[in-house]
């Protein structure tokens, strides 16, 4: 057990990483963060942060000799960053990096535990994607292998007329086809060192643009119909990557059952509700998990929430809505610039408690 008092070291400057280190200084730890240099809202609630760059060698040796034990909170931290801090310190494993960072990769490791994907395809070339778009079919996208997130590095494709309108990038990608689906769902859960596991009850989510816009609970019928053959899954995978921490699954629900979109190795977007919905939240149990501590419950608190992201300019009203609705609970991440598409905050609303 890492003991209160002690440090952890967090990878990655953004708001999970914030919300974590809010988490660790209620449970009695110091956090320092280590990112480049940037607009990192984490930094505001650090004990000590490096704004330094993932190649920084001495840096890093540095930012690890002060910590106890070191987690990240975003996927895209690069491996070969991760792997100069010492495996004894690190959990998650950074496997899960590895599988996480490449769609294909991903993809087909969901596979190989029995889940079950898009359609989808490799590609590596103008020709290749032409024959995955005729063979698969539109509508589909297009998707580069690493990096994009929240509707980045993809290309939609309607209609087989579309193939033509939509360019090759020049790196490794995978098309997918798309999905009929009845609505989008994630499995959250937190798995401890010592092999327990735990889940969040699973959000509706819905996206626009690529990025989450709420997510709900209850959620429909067939998300409770399907999410036990999900969180089957899900534990397959934090086993297989012998998993410590807070790790994400999304789902499409459709007819057929669960298809698997995209895992996390982190906290999530989705599971923001639970600061105020869970028992525990994701933020918390993600520090008592990669600390030893005991797993927190999970049971979700109130009969009813919503909850919403902010986005771009909204930030800058949204404390007006604090007057108009008492039972909204107002999360703003400190970034200094509300850009287009850029998530500001989120707000969280709860109904009667569950009985």
């Amino acid at each position: 057990m890492i003991k209160p008092g002690s440090t952890i070291g967090i990878l990655g400057g953004g708001q999970l990483g914030r919300m974590m280190a809010m988490s660790a200084a209620q449970l009695g730890y110091k956090v320092i963060g280590y990112a480049p240099e940037g607009d990192t809202v984490a930094e505001d609630v650090c004990h000590d942060f490096f704004a330094n760059g993932w190649g920084d060698k001495p840096a890093l040796a540095a930012f690890a000799s002060k910590c106890d034990v070191v987690t990240w909170e975003f996927e895209n931290v690069p491996v070969s960053a991760v792997e100069m801090i010492p495996p004894q310190m690190l959990a998650p494993h950074p496997r899960a990096l590895e599988v996480a960072q490449d769609r294909l990769k991903e993809k087909r490791f969901v596979e190989g535990l029995g889940g079950t994907p898009a359609p989808y395809a490799s590609v590596d070339s103008d020709a290749e994607y032409r024959d995955a778009a005729g063979r698969i079919g539109a509508p589909g996208i297009l998707k580069t292998c690493r990096e994009g997130y929240d509707g980045k590095g993809q290309w939609r494709v309607a209609t087989d007329r579309d193939v033509d309108s939509v360019r090759f990038p020049g790196r490794s990608c995978v098309y997918e086809g798309f999905v009929d689906f009845e609505a989008e769902f994630s499995v959250i859960l937190v798995r401890a060192k010592d092999g327990e596991v735990r889940f969040w009850d699973s959000t509706h989510n819905v996206h626009h643009a690529g990025m989450l816009s709420t997510s709900t609970l209850p959620a429909p019928a067939i998300v409770g119909e399907q999410v036990e053959e999900a969180r089957g899954l899900a534990k397959k995978v934090a086993e297989a990557l012998n998993y410590v921490g807070v790790l994400t699954l999304e789902f499409f629900a459709t007819a057929k059952g669960p298809v698997f979109n995209e895992m996390a190795p982190r906290v999530h977007n989705s599971g923001h509700w639970t600061i105020e919905g869970a028992a525990t939240s994701q933020f918390e149990n993600h520090i008592r998990a990669v600390c030893g501590l005991p797993l927190g419950d999970t049971t979700t608190r109130f009969a009813s929430i919503e909850m919403r992201n902010i986005v771009g300019a909204e930030a800058l009203t949204a404390h007006e809505k604090l007057a108009d609705d008492g039972e909204a609970h107002l999360h703003l991440y400190g970034k200094s610039e509300a850009r287009e598409g850029r998530k500001m905050g989120h707000w969280t609303r709860v109904g009667q408690a569950s009985a």
